[in-house]
């Protein structure tokens, strides 16, 4: 059994490359508003929203049951979402550069709509 729980461990899942990929992104934009731009506060809301949503991807993957599953992934959706909303404010304050901005915010909308289709369908099986 140990080897089995390695072995699906390690498995490629595009959503969990993603999501774990965008946070790296997340926490060296975290460092770079803190010690370039000393803006701490909305950053830091932008870490714990935006290196969530790999989290939750994470548990939802090694959920108990599909509706484990479908409620970690819809709460990954909601953290994008939020995610979202954080950097549309650093954004529209000057913390962030339009093309600072456009770069991640594309990822995060790539993240949010894979999200959605996975949770779509997801409850769709689940009511069928």
């Amino acid at each position: 059994m140990q080897n089995v729980v390695n072995l699906e461990m390690k498995e490629s899942n595009p959503v969990k490359d993603k999501s774990k990929a965008f946070a790296v992104r997340i926490v060296n934009l975290y460092k770079h508003l803190c010690s370039t731009k000393q803006e701490y506060v909305l950053s830091k809301q932008l870490l714990r929203s935006g290196t969530s949503i790999g989290a939750n991807v994470t548990e939802a993957l090694c959920g108990i049951s599909k509706k484990d599953f479908l409620a970690k992934m819809y709460i990954a959706f909601k953290e994008c979402v939020e995610t979202q909303y954080w950097l549309e404010l650093l954004s529209e304050t000057d913390f962030l550069t339009s093309g600072e901005f456009e770069s991640i915010n594309n990822d995060c909308e790539e993240l949010r709509k894979i999200l959605s289709s996975i949770t779509k369908s997801t409850s769709e099986n689940l009511n069928s």
